[in-house]
């Protein structure tokens, strides 16, 4: 019964750091950007990173995706998903680029 508990509460604990990790670091990036005391570029790759930094909390905090053996395979698919995902919206970028070369 205390074992059931126990991990009730760890999964409650995880999705609050989770929750609280998502609310810093999207404030973080939104407060970056409102008072802009950085020039352009490094705040571009400063909110960048503060996005990939936030991808990983979804993953380990939300999803329960770890470097740990069983959940590679989860890991691999997400991956996979991505790239997948890249490649349409990459190929789409190079589409429109190309016509509104040809449009000007």
């Amino acid at each position: 019964m205390s074992d059931a508990r126990d991990d009730k509460r760890r999964e409650l604990r995880t999705y609050l750091i989770g929750y609280v990790g998502a609310l810093v670091l999207t404030g973080a990036a939104f407060a970056l950007v409102h008072w802009p005391v950085l020039a352009s570029d490094t705040l571009f790759a400063i909110v960048l990173g503060l996005g990939l930094v936030q991808m990983v909390v979804q993953f380990r905090c939300f999803l329960h995706i770890s470097l740990a053996r069983s959940a590679r395979d989860d890991l691999q698919l997400i991956l996979f998903s991505a790239l997948i995902v890249a490649l349409m919206v990459g190929g789409t970028l190079v589409i429109l680029f190309n016509l509104r070369e040809r449009m000007m």
